[in-house]
């Protein structure tokens, strides 16, 4: 393949994570879940267009059909305006800790939203609390799976419709069914990135249902085909992808999001950090369905 990798903007972030491209106002939203922060940028240069503070740690946003946000902060999910200038809590997991929260989350098919868990500091043998949780347009949060200790990643494969998502604690990535109720079943390993030297962190599909990840540990993202068989990995100037989404007017970009401090990853190159943009991989990315989760109450003032 040749591609292009260059550096999308000038921002820098402490745990860069879940870029979304919003087809509809032409452009990239990012977190930086370490600092609580949502990010806006420009299609083209990368510019600064919004900047929206939420309580950290934060783990993901998804874009909501009206336009607003939903934010998944560390044990709660907020509706935001796009501006920042109304929210509202929707929903809340029942376990708590000091070390748990929720993490990666993706837009689904029939509105609802799937978010997962991380439980990291764990004692040898501890069973991860959390797991997969499942938002539905009426704001009603039911858990549709446990025992996944890091949760990255979720995304719905366009040729197969089944439900994808990684344990990076694990460094295995799963697929599942998704039944007419939403509901996640026939859990099956999809791919292990052990050889890779690293976790799975963001994935996203293209149209050929070809699956990307960042390699968090490996300073990569590679892709893997609809069976599960490694066919491309891309060499990244960063030590610490994390985030991952086809993106552009043709959706012909991949744009990957990295990390300079998490806490328990840190860089300092002149990238790490820095979000990339990745062209000339003659791949396309899908059309993402927005959530469609409706106001909890008459009143969403903050």
């Amino acid at each position: 393949m040749a591609i292009t990798i260059e550096r999308f903007g000038k921002h820098r972030s402490q745990l860069g994570e879940s870029p979304r491209w919003d087809e509809e106002k032409a452009c990239l939203w990012q977190m930086d879940c370490r600092a609580g922060k949502i990010f806006r940028f420009e299609r083209t240069t990368g510019s600064l267009l919004t900047c929206l503070d939420v309580p950290a740690p934060c783990g993901s946003l998804a874009l909501n059909a009206d336009g607003d946000l939903i934010v998944a902060l560390k044990e709660t999910l907020l509706r935001m305006s796009p501006d920042g200038s109304r929210s509202e809590t929707l929903a809340r997991i029942d376990d708590s800790h000091s070390n748990l929260r929720l993490n990666d989350s993706v837009g689904m098919a029939d509105g609802s939203l799937i978010v997962g868990t991380m439980h990291v500091f764990r004692a040898s043998g501890e069973a991860p609390l959390g797991g997969l949780y499942r938002l539905t347009p009426n704001s009603a949060l039911q858990q549709v799976d446990s025992g996944i200790a890091v949760t990255n990643g979720p995304c719905v494969s366009p040729i197969s419709g089944r439900f994808h998502v990684c344990d990076s604690a694990a460094r295995e990535i799963y697929s599942y069914a998704i039944d007419t109720e939403g509901q996640l079943t026939d859990k099956k390993l999809f791919a292990t990135t052990n050889e890779l030297a690293s976790s799975p962190d963001g994935c996203c599909f293209d149209t050929e249902g070809g699956l990307w990840t960042a390699l968090v540990h490996a300073a990569a993202v590679v892709r893997y085909d609809p069976e599960g068989k490694l066919t491309h990995r891309i060499n990244l100037p960063l030590s610490h992808p994390a985030g991952i989404c086809f993106g552009g007017a043709g959706l012909d970009e991949l744009f990957v999001t990295s990390i300079s401090d998490s806490g328990r990853l840190r860089a300092e190159g002149p990238f790490d950090g820095a979000t990339l943009r990745i062209s000339g991989g003659n791949f396309r990315g899908n059309a993402q369905p927005r959530t469609q989760i409706a106001p909890s109450s008459a009143d969403c003032g903050s």
